[in-house]
């Protein structure tokens, strides 16, 4: 049932729930991103990049339901559903996140079909009517996302790859894999006009003293048996090797929780860093594949072609990354199988930074977050300080050239500028 007319009946049932503390439980939304990063990364195992496009869809909805019953505060990214102030938000919230995990994964909608109609049932109905209405609100939302991301270029042929040459990716040892998702650079965009705006300035030229520079430092502190890297060093590479989108949504609960967001701001703020991650997953990827940069360990082992004479090759070198290392305690970690440049790592960290810094207004968001790779809780003063530790941290790894790191970096800010300008603006 909706109630469309104005009058004393409508004022005091929108009073009433409003004041019910059980209606207000503003966790609706944490609730189900986490449902989601169990479909999407756990169930489903989509990788990084693959997961970026998953959570951006599952959040944008929910964004544009949430939004719409707050009567369209803000700017909705795809839709606008008519929606009362008294729906319910939280039905709105689970209907959008879980018709657009459906249809993402048939094969879950079973099982994801029963923690939806658990979720319900436990939602308060006050006034009457307002989580049946909620729940179109949600539908809504999700019918327009899975429409708009039809045909999107997920999944698609992968990119041509050069022919080998000095400067040039080639799988890498030991295990010589290929890219699981190369496709990732071709599939449309969620915010910015055209991926080619987000272009990196590329890869330091071979013979330059600048990649010079980054060749040798990776070579002594990047590698297995690096005499100069240290114990917290080695640490916090391990660390950040863990899947970035679950680890960094899972960050996203902790500040909602800590800082009092309402369902309202929470769902902004996952919308906000999920799809700004996206495209900064889909522009990571399509530069990886125009500038098609050598890792270094091939870079290293191959040295004696690259026509510098300020780098010398080791055929042994071997990355921090490897996967038998001779530390018992250390997890088996290799190479990622993709281009160097730039570090898809850094380019959704970059996102997801500065899409916060956007939201919050400020650097000044303190953290703590626990890696399952490394076992060990990282805390952080500023958000800042996270993302300048990951660039070090692939470096320490043996995984990527600073310079990988830093124009990753730049990306993702990139990408979160735009929308900042652009998307999720207030409303007058």
């Amino acid at each position: 049932m909706r109630f469309t007319r104005p009058g004393l009946f409508v004022l005091a049932c929108l009073l009433a729930a409003l004041a019910s503390p059980a209606v207000a439980r503003g966790d609706a939304v944490t609730d189900w991103n986490r449902y989601a990063s169990t479909a999407i990364v756990t169930n489903a195992a989509q990788p990084p990049p693959v997961s970026a496009l998953s959570f951006a869809m599952v959040q944008g909805a929910v964004y544009d339901a949430v939004n719409a019953i707050d009567q369209l505060k803000h700017r909705p990214y795809l839709v606008a559903p008519q929606a009362n102030p008294w729906d319910s938000k939280e039905a709105a919230t689970a209907a959008a996140a879980f018709n657009v995990l459906a249809g993402l994964f048939p094969a879950q909608a079973p099982s994801l079909q029963l923690t939806y109609d658990a979720y319900l049932a436990s939602l308060p109905d006050e006034p009457v009517g307002s989580k049946e209405a909620g729940k179109n609100v949600g539908e809504a939302t999700a019918t327009a996302m899975l429409a708009a991301r039809e045909h999107d270029g997920r999944f698609g042929p992968a990119p041509d790859l050069p022919p080998v040459a000095p400067g040039v990716w080639r799988p890498t040892p030991p295990s010589f894999a290929l890219d699981p998702a190369p496709w990732i650079g071709n599939v449309k965009p969620f915010l910015v006009p055209d991926v080619e705006m987000l272009r990196t300035d590329g890869p330091n030229p071979l013979a330059s003293a600048a990649y010079a520079a980054d060749f040798n430092e990776i070579k002594t502190l990047g590698s297995l048996n690096s005499t100069t890297r240290t114990a917290d060093q080695t640490d916090a590479a391990i660390f950040w090797q863990v899947h970035a989108h679950a680890l960094f949504n899972g960050v996203f609960r902790t500040l909602a929780a800590s800082h009092g967001l309402d369902i309202v701001e929470s769902a902004r703020m996952f919308a906000m860093t999920d799809l700004a991650a996206a495209d900064a997953a889909i522009g990571c990827w399509n530069d990886k594949y125009y500038w098609s940069f050598w890792r270094p360990i091939t870079a290293i082992r191959e040295a004696d072609t690259d026509g510098n004479p300020a780098t010398e090759a080791d055929p042994t070198w071997t990355p921090l990354f490897d996967p038998a290392p001779p530390v018992a305690t250390l997890p088996k970690l290799v190479t990622p199988p993709f281009p160097d440049h730039p570090s898809g790592h850094l380019c959704a960290t970059g996102a997801f930074v500065h899409a916060l810094q956007n939201f919050f207004g400020t650097d000044k968001i303190a953290f703590s977050v626990f890696s399952s790779k490394s076992g060990t809780t990282r805390s952080f003063d500023r958000l800042s300080q996270a993302l300048k530790e990951i660039i070090d941290a692939r470096v320490w790894a043996g995984i990527h050239f600073r310079t990988a790191d830093v124009q990753g970096a730049v990306l993702g800010m990139k990408v979160a500028h735009w929308e900042k300008l652009h998307y999720f603006q207030p409303l007058d």
